[in-house]
């Protein structure tokens, strides 16, 4: 079984930042990508990003430039610059193990006007 447990969300004014982090633990070896993913009140979940084994990244086309997805070890983050309004989400770290994805049970990022 693998573990995923997010911190770092809260509320920010429009235009500030804010910084995500995910650990994973368990049965974790041959993780094959970590990353985000979000959903908004009335809204389906929507991936946001990720971060594969080698480093390399992938964003949506609503977040590139703004937000940057990084690793240390099992543990992923989620730098949030210049956030909107419409980033107001509850965010979802994931982990892909070996084919199986693996979530957490997300935290609450609220982006004020």
């Amino acid at each position: 079984q693998v573990q995923l447990v997010e911190s770092g969300g809260g509320l920010v004014q429009a235009g500030g930042s804010l910084r995500l982090s995910c650990a994973a633990s368990g049965s974790i070896s041959g993780i094959d990508a970590m990353g985000w993913a979000r959903q908004a009140p009335g809204n389906q979940r929507e991936w946001v990003g990720r971060i594969t084994s080698g480093g390399a990244t992938n964003y949506r086309d609503s977040v590139k430039d703004r937000f940057t997805i990084s690793r240390d070890k099992n543990t992923v983050y989620l730098q949030m610059n210049s956030l909107k309004p419409e980033d107001t989400a509850v965010y979802y770290c994931f982990t892909v193990v070996r084919t199986n994805t693996y979530w957490g049970k997300g935290t609450l990022v609220t982006v004020s006007s």
